[in-house]
């Protein structure tokens, strides 16, 4: 029997097909899709026509932009958030009927292999939802964490809370990532954490998680938290922020609410660049960085302690922790698959809004 998938043929056109019932491979397992969360903003790049891989290729070894594009569409791989049960398994490291998390795609299953594949089995009594973060977005926002806790002590890091332990936290941005990486500040001992973002509706959500918001159109938010957040005369400001917001003006905010000689943690895509980012004023009188925090890579010197694995399980405990509240208000829509090209299609031209949407099967 036919898997089917979800793809994107064309800029504004997405369908389901149908796509060849791959053979367990020996020591493999069928993945059995149960449910999927849908990247708002990573995915609906591929279907606006607006990705930079769509118009430039990525060269691997030079680590630039411009060489010949690969063939555009279709896009027959599109989503990372996926939970399922195991099935037909040839392999006694994965059992029939072990709840998985993994990363192949908005398709009804997936034949796949443990040595070649990200497979992480949810724990007893977690709810299954929860588990569309446990492979891929929960560790984005650990790495974001991780890349803090290396700004500070480099290679010596220990844990994630020594990005965050004992300070003050602006998040920039109340999508998925923002509220996720909120989270896992207040979980990992952050003195304060304050997110900043200009939709009422995301800011309530939030506020239901229960994080302190700032609305940076109701005044400026720099001012705000700069006078609050006094280190010494002539020191204020955020000891750290995650930028979480895709927007060239969410990082010049964030450059702006950071102390002198802090680091903006940058976890936000900018697919149409970042004209806006004024270098000229804070960014060169205060001295500041900016990191670029993506799950391809941890810091330097870090990859034999903190691979994915353990993002992973870092996340897992977040879940056990906050998974209720997460789940009553990130997750806004439960969607039925073969309702999923309409629903992509209706958040791309903005007829519809979901902070989480999650495609059922």
């Amino acid at each position: 029997m036919p898997d089917r998938n979800l793809i994107v043929t064309a800029p504004g056109q997405v369908q389901i097909t149908d796509v060849p019932g791959d053979d367990v491979p020996d020591g493999g397992f069928h993945a059995r899709t149960l449910f999927s969360g849908v990247s708002a903003g990573t995915e609906l790049t591929f279907l606006k026509g607006t990705n930079p891989a769509l118009h430039a290729g990525f060269d691997p070894a030079l680590g630039l932009f411009g060489a010949p594009p690969d063939q555009a569409y279709p896009v027959t791989r599109l989503g990372y958030m996926e939970v399922a049960r195991v099935e037909h398994s040839r392999t006694p490291a994965v059992p029939d009927g072990t709840i998985v998390a993994m990363t192949y795609g908005h398709r009804t299953g997936y034949a796949a292999d443990p040595l070649r594949d990200r497979v992480v089995p949810l724990p007893a009594g977690l709810d299954p939802v929860l588990g569309i973060y446990a492979a891929h977005m929960g560790p984005i926002c650990a790495n974001g964490l991780l890349h803090a806790a290396a700004d500070r002590f480099g290679p010596a890091v220990r844990s994630l809370a020594d990005g965050v332990s004992g300070c003050r936290v602006a998040v920039v941005g109340a999508g998925v990532v923002g509220l996720l990486t909120a989270l896992f500040a207040r979980a990992h001992g952050a003195a304060s954490v304050v997110v900043v973002d200009p939709t009422a509706a995301r800011r309530e959500v939030a506020e239901a998680l229960g994080l302190e918001t700032l609305d940076p159109e109701a005044g400026d938010a720099a001012v705000t938290l700069k006078t609050r957040w006094r280190h010494a005369d002539g020191d204020r400001g955020a000891d750290v922020v995650f930028q979480c917001r895709g927007q060239a003006a969410a990082l010049h905010l964030a450059l702006r609410l950071l102390r002198p000689q802090g680091t903006v943690i940058d976890l936000a895509f900018y697919p149409g660049g970042a004209d806006e980012v004024r270098l000229g004023e804070e960014f060169h009188h205060n001295g500041l960085a900016v990191r670029c925090a993506q799950i391809g890579r941890v810091p330097r010197g870090l990859a034999h302690a903190w691979d994915r694995e353990r993002l992973s399980a870092a996340t897992l405990d977040l879940l056990r922790t906050d998974g209720d509240a997460i789940r009553k208000h990130l997750v806004t829509a439960m969607v039925p698959f073969d309702e999923a090209p309409a629903l992509l299609t209706d958040l791309a031209e903005r007829r519809r809004s979901e902070l989480q949407a999650v495609i059922t099967f």
